[in-house]
């Protein structure tokens, strides 16, 4: 896989990245980075790439051609048009089923705005995608593109130690993932359940199914609108229904 991040501030998304569980993928070359100045594209001999919206209003507005130059000198060196994502709070959610999909492509372009954001008309020119990581507003695309670029990058073969821990991570097939425990069997009064240190595969992964079904139930009942239940999974349901 391959990311390409246009930005105002490719420290931040090289310092973010290059790190823990990506930054050693990068090393492996599992992964790969490039970072694209935004600024680099400037044209005027300020370096601004901002300024005043039309119609009035407060704060500065990206301007289109330096962010459609920096996108045009990535394009260039790609054998077809790849996606593009805006981080915008005007986006479809991110989520895990988006994060999948992701994983699919070879090369993904991120575009990150910053103050009242970018020109509308670069945006209807390049973006593919325009996504948003929650309700709420952040100073620039950056950390939304960090947290995309982790939850595609955990999927990809090799990417994390142990492959089956994607797989089973919280939304696997739309549910919250079930509560772990560690060493030592029994902490300040509080002891891991009996079921966990019984030695019987199928009787523990049902509890963890089960735990998983309630756990979602509790706080997260519209993910079951969408989850893949099994014919066992809807009994169980009904009988937390019943008591």
């Amino acid at each position: 896989m391959n990311f390409h991040v246009l930005t105002l501030f490719p420290d931040m998304i090289r310092d973010g990245f290059q790190t823990s569980i990506t930054g050693r993928a990068v090393e492996k070359g599992l992964l790969s980075l490039e970072t694209v100045n935004i600024r680099d594209f400037s044209v005027n001999k300020h370096n601004r790439v901002d300024d005043y919206p039309y119609g009035g209003g407060a704060g500065m507005v990206m301007q289109a051609e330096p962010v459609c130059l920096a996108f045009e000198s990535v394009a260039a060196k790609l054998s077809r048009k790849p996606r593009v994502l805006y981080m915008s709070p005007q986006g479809k959610v991110f989520d895990q089923r988006m994060a999948e999909e992701l994983a699919q492509e070879e090369e993904l372009i991120f575009l990150c705005g910053h103050y009242e954001g970018i020109d509308e008309r670069v945006l209807e020119e390049i973006v593919t995608d325009e996504i948003s990581i929650g309700d709420y507003v952040l100073t620039g695309g950056e950390l939304p593109a960090l947290v995309i670029m982790d939850a595609v990058s955990r999927l990809l073969n090799g990417v994390l130690h142990n492959e089956e821990s994607a797989e089973f991570d919280s939304f696997h097939d739309n549910l919250l993932e079930y509560p772990q425990y560690s060493r030592p069997e029994e902490w300040r009064g509080k002891k891991v359940p009996p079921i966990l240190l019984s030695g019987h595969p199928a009787n523990v992964e049902r509890w963890r199914r089960e735990q998983s079904l309630i756990r979602t139930r509790e706080r997260r009942p519209d993910l079951l609108e969408t989850a893949n239940l099994t014919r066992e999974d809807k009994k169980f349901l009904a009988k937390l229904e019943e008591l």
